[in-house]
């Protein structure tokens, strides 16, 4: 019952099969082998567009060097109050970009909105030099709630932006995932919208470990790769993403993977829906489940050997609060998780329930 995070899984087998097969033999370093040139002709042709990409290992280096290399160190990020990269990427977005300040908004709000961002851009200060100028916005793809954008919103988002000269990021971690979920292309989600650079992230969706810095305006990588040279993510045997993202993209198997773990959240949601003492804040689009369940509950579920993650609980609903003998909870599935685990943590509540009335 290992419902904590999807990086808890290992990498498919598709994937390990594929770095097994690229470590054979010699191959020029830093990305100069023909791994990585297939990949990033796969990249190119999954988005329909040339593109410029970094291969790097973390989502955070993903995220963080993609928006350093969109923004100055005395602008700012704009980002949804709960957002990854404010939330749970320490200072490092303020380390890479030479300290630009991330700004979050739209807080209890789901998904923020164009009308969130002219909103906020309205009242922003532009007394220059004295304040603080914005120069992106980075919405995330599955979102921190496990919403999906659709297209339709992220060009009226990206309409604010462009009026307001502002760089548009997706933290795509779970980009497969809300792809699955909309059943549209790639172009569709990213630069046809107006997304400008896109943190591709396969770690979370039967990668070992590879993520993707994608820049649909070449102008926009210009700084990326001494930034990302600077930062020591420049890894020597390039072989080892590229053999990875290749082989994540064979076949739509990233999308294969993303389906199935949508696919087992949504039968986990229904399933949990149909308990009295269990509450669904949030609609469930991905493989990312938020609920409210009694504390004694929970602590039941951990000590049978679930594992999940307590939330925020700024992260609710407006309207919405926590009392103190409740818990709020995210619940993710992942390519790997199968029925039976699903099962079994249900069967952890019923059994737990009838305990509770004799």
């Amino acid at each position: 019952m290992f419902f904590a995070s999807d990086n808890q899984s290992c990498a498919s087998q598709p994937v390990m099969n594929a770095i097994v097969a690229a470590n054979q033999g010699f191959t020029h370093g830093y990305g100069d082998d023909p791994f990585t040139q297939e990949a990033i002709a796969s990249l190119k042709d999954v988005f329909e567009c040339d593109l410029e990409v970094l291969f790097v290992p973390t989502g955070t280096a993903a995220n963080c060097l993609a928006l350093a290399s969109l923004v100055q160190p005395w602008q700012t990020v704009l980002c949804h109050s709960s957002s990854h990269i404010l939330m749970d990427e320490s200072t490092a977005p303020e380390f890479f970009t030479g300290g630009a300040r991330m700004q979050g908004f739209a807080e209890h709000a789901g998904k923020m909105s164009a009308e969130h961002l002219q909103s906020y851009l309205a009242d922003a200060g532009d007394d220059i030099p004295h304040n603080p100028q914005v120069a992106a916005l980075s919405i995330a793809q599955t979102n921190e709630l496990g919403l999906v954008y659709s297209p339709s919103e992220i060009k009226a988002i990206s309409a604010v932006c462009k009026q307001h000269n502002l760089k548009l990021h997706m933290d795509g971690a779970r980009f497969a995932n809300a792809l699955a979920h909309l059943n549209c292309s790639p172009a569709e989600l990213t630069w046809k919208a107006g997304v400008d650079a896109l943190s591709l992230g396969a770690t979370k969706c039967g990668a070992l470990c590879a993520e993707a810095v994608i820049f649909f305006n070449k102008e926009d990588a210009k700084a990326s790769m001494h930034l990302r040279k600077r930062a020591g993510h420049l890894i020597s045997k390039g072989r080892l993403f590229g053999a990875q993202f290749r082989a994540w993209f064979e076949n739509n198997h990233w999308l294969e993977l993303a389906r199935h773990a949508n696919h087992q959240a949504q039968g986990l949601a229904q399933a949990l829906a149909l308990i009295d003492d269990v509450k669904i804040p949030w609609p469930v689009n991905a493989n990312e489940l938020f609920i409210i369940l009694p504390k004694a509950l929970g602590d039941h579920l951990n000590a049978q050997g679930a594992e999940f993650y307590d939330w925020y609980p700024s992260t609710l609903p407006e309207g919405m609060s926590l009392s103190p003998d409740k818990r709020y909870v995210r619940l993710v599935t992942s390519f790997l998780t199968t029925e039976r685990h699903c099962h079994e943590f249900i069967q952890c509540i019923h059994d737990y329930q009838k305990a509770s009335l004799r």
